[in-house]
């Protein structure tokens, strides 16, 4: 297994933001830094490999454009980027949106340490139905200390995630320091 340092709260973020109809995040394995393209940069650069990818094509090195594409000057450089992670092999991998379930585990078991019985009872039943999160979050509202631990908790939780995550890539994460 080798080490890696990561930024725990930066991939957390990216796993928490599970539409990703905006943006996709990557992890570069070699620095541990995590890569933030909007999805207009990505779809240019998959319209430059769909028109000139060849399918014996080795590395990115080697890649000639038939076509030119008209791309912004301030777009080229994360055009590029994002062209290195379609193409680099195990350099990057994307980050995956967190399970709604492993969330909803997580509000479930915080839920069952809340002492105030009548709180407790209120949360479990916000666990069913549509728009659970939501529910969830706005419950807390009224209560800063409480929304706090959860926060805290929900963070230790995604950490958690992140390290399975990691391990099963065969990478020991170790945390950034601030």
């Amino acid at each position: 297994m080798r080490r890696l340092t990561v930024d725990f709260d930066e991939v957390q973020k990216a796993m928490e933001d599970t539409v990703r109809d905006a943006f996709d995040y990557f992890l570069d394995l070699k620095s541990g830094d995590v890569l933030i393209l909007s999805e207009d940069i990505l779809d240019r650069a998959r319209l430059l490999l769909s028109r000139n990818i060849d399918e014996d094509m080795e590395n990115f090195e080697e890649v000639v454009f038939d076509q030119e594409i008209d791309i912004p000057a301030w777009m080229e450089d994360e055009v590029e980027l994002a062209l290195d992670i379609f193409l680099g092999g195990d350099s990057y991998v994307r980050i995956p949106e967190r399970s709604p379930r492993n969330v909803f585990a997580a509000m479930a078991e915080f839920i069952e340490n809340i002492q105030d019985a009548g709180l407790r009872e209120g949360l479990r039943q916000l666990l069913s139905g549509q728009g659970t999160f939501r529910r969830f979050k706005d419950a807390l509202e009224p209560y800063p200390k409480l929304r706090k631990l959860w926060y805290g908790y929900n963070a230790k939780a995604a950490k958690r995630e992140i390290i399975e995550w990691l391990e099963s890539l065969s990478i020991e994460a170790i945390a950034q320091r601030s």
